[in-house]
């Protein structure tokens, strides 16, 4: 059994992977709010450094990141991993 690390949320870098996320995806800001089940004012908010996600987003985010595979592995270690 392995335990799951979880996500190490930096603030400076948080709001790059997630515009980064939404990029690869092809979203919007709106479009984005509404798959992770927030509004568009905290994505906005999210990626221009302004706040953070709360853990049970960024599990949200997290499963995103291992929906596109490489290129979300490629961010996991680009912006959260030490």
């Amino acid at each position: 059994m392995t335990i799951k690390k979880p996500l190490v949320i930096n603030q400076p870098t948080i709001g790059k992977l997630i515009r980064e996320l939404r990029l690869l995806k092809g979203l919007t800001q709106e479009q984005f709010a509404v798959s992770l089940g927030v509004t568009y004012p905290t994505i906005n908010r999210w990626e221009n450094g302004r706040s953070k996600p709360s853990p049970l987003a960024m599990e949200k985010i997290e499963v995103q990141l291992i929906q596109i595979g490489d290129r979300g592995q490629d961010l996991i270690e680009k912006y959260l991993e030490n």
